[in-house]
């Protein structure tokens, strides 16, 4: 049976942002009013919010009141992209015909956008022919229009290789960057590094709670640092990893060049989508721990679908520094009871000099209060590596009982829960994109990556997504402010100080 994560794909309607008849907020619905989305059937448990309060309270009042191993909230939507499915499709090596259950049919592509700078082309025929491939997309008369390619070869083995890792963010780390180029030419790869005493290899049906990481892409300059998300689900036939739920978060306020949308997606539509796919840009890497029980993941995704809800409603915005991808999905295991681990700030030090140095050097104050923000963040919610490695190493010590610390009811539960964790390696998808690499985790790797000459630097500009006056909550609380702020200030009073000081001595 096809899911969403964990949850039945019978549970869901097949629709766009524009129906009238869902639980989905108006806010959610109207990001998506020209996408396919699946929304919870009637009279199932929608995710909910609390008006007028910040969605990390919220979130916390929620964790409070609803333990796990209740029925689980439904997330308010799922971004599907395309309506129809076709599985164990076979593309012919000239990437124009597709054999399918339904028999032979031309291919066409879904419309490229226009900012997207790569495409598909015979190197990606080349690499999904002779496989069987799952496809999103439409059928038009005796074509099927395809959005979104997934090899299906890419899914667990019956016996991943085992591969005992030490549960340190340094192996996590040296195991990100074992392969060249991250291993963005590598083959798909699956390694068993923790496995409980007694329990065999993942079974059909077996829940599953993930971390996804993506490396840096080839020829972007500002995404040398990847992405991150947390993923539930549970294990497919024959190990498919396709209808796992990633819980994937993006500015809304930008019409991304890739027509990324914030959103629950399944796996094969966020490393597959022909415009949006994280394969097609760069190598990705994931955890999966299998789980005896789903309670944990469950109410984890439950957890998100509030988060989204709060999202949606621009109760938080999306904030490079203080709220990225990484940083929205580390505050919420936090608040949830997982104690990740606080890798700290890169440099105060550096920091303090660098606000006013940058925002002359770049004659713009936003520029260096983005660099102070940056060095002085928590890098475990600033950096998607630093993130990935530092949860993946403290869950192997939970389940390995290494941890020392007092743990919360959340982490007894995952202690409790995890059968195995394995370590999984995802190739970019060959196309006329540059390869990619691993994610860097500091400024010092970041500013090595990146042309110093700014005419050579790679950057895309995108048009914003201003959001609607009448959608806006009056009740929203606003959002604290930066640390840069009170930066500023700081600066501020210091140079009036000075001055002040200096017109006194002349004076005297």
């Amino acid at each position: 049976m096809d899911r969403y994560g964990l949850l039945p794909a019978d549970d869901f309607r097949i629709t766009t942002g524009r129906c009238t008849d869902s639980a989905a907020l108006p806010q959610a619905l109207w990001y998506f009013r020209d996408e396919t989305i699946a929304v919870p059937g009637a009279g199932l448990p929608v995710a909910g919010f609390t008006p007028g309060l910040p969605f990390v309270a919220d979130l916390a009042a929620w964790a409070r009141a609803t333990p796990p191993g209740g029925a689980p909230d439904y997330p308010p939507l799922v971004w599907i992209g395309s309506p129809r499915v076709e599985r164990d499709a076979k593309l012919d090596p000239g990437g124009t015909r597709l054999r399918t259950a339904h028999g032979e049919l031309a291919l066409r592509l879904a419309p490229r956008l226009p900012l997207n700078r790569s495409w598909f082309d015979a190197s990606s025929a080349a690499f999904f022919s002779g496989r069987p491939v799952k496809l999103r997309g439409n059928r038009d008369d005796d074509a099927f229009v395809a959005r979104t390619f997934w090899p299906q070869d890419f899914r667990l083995p019956e016996a991943p290789a085992a591969v005992p890792l030490a549960a340190t963010p340094a192996a996590l780390r040296d195991w990100l960057r074992a392969l060249p180029q991250g291993g963005a030419r590598s083959q798909f790869a699956v390694e068993s590094v923790w496995r409980r005493t007694g329990e065999t290899a993942p079974r059909t049906g077996q829940p599953l709670l993930g971390l996804m990481l993506n490396g840096a892409q080839g020829d972007d300059d500002e995404a040398h640092g990847g992405h991150f998300a947390v993923m539930t689900g549970r294990v497919g036939a024959q190990g498919a990893l396709d209808d796992l739920l990633v819980n994937n978060f993006y500015t809304l306020d930008a019409e991304s060049e890739k027509g990324i949308l914030a959103a629950p997606v399944p796996l094969d539509n966020y490393l597959g989508d022909l415009n949006s796919g994280q394969a097609w840009y760069r190598p990705s890497y994931m955890l999966l721990a299998t789980l005896r029980d789903e309670r944990a993941a469950a109410w984890l995704q439950s957890a998100f679908g509030r988060v989204y809800n709060q999202f949606y409603r621009h109760q938080f915005a999306y904030q490079h520094a203080r709220a990225n991808c990484a940083g929205i999905s580390v505050t919420t295991l936090r608040t949830l009871g997982w104690q990740v681990p606080v890798r700290g700030a890169e440099s105060w030090l550096k920091a303090i000099p660098a606000l006013p140095l940058t925002a002359l050097r770049e004659r713009s104050l936003k520029k260096g209060k983005a660099a102070f923000d940056y060095l002085t963040e928590d890098r475990t919610r600033l950096y998607p590596a630093a993130a990935f490695e530092e949860i993946a190493a403290d869950l192997l010590r939970l389940a390995s009982g290494q941890g020392a610390r007092a743990l919360s009811d959340f982490e007894r539960l995952l202690a409790d829960d995890v059968d195995e964790i394995l370590l999984v390696r995802v190739p970019q998808f060959p196309s006329s994109r540059a390869w990619g690499d691993w994610p860097v985790d500091s400024s010092r790797e970041y500013t090595a990556r990146v042309p110093r000459d700014p005419a050579q630097q790679q950057i895309i500009p995108v048009p914003p997504r201003p959001f609607p006056a009448e959608l806006r909550d009056p009740r929203m609380p606003g959002e604290p402010p930066l640390r840069s702020d009170y930066a500023v200030l700081a600066w501020g009073l210091a140079i009036v100080a000075l001055f002040v000081f200096i017109l006194h001595r002349l004076l005297a």
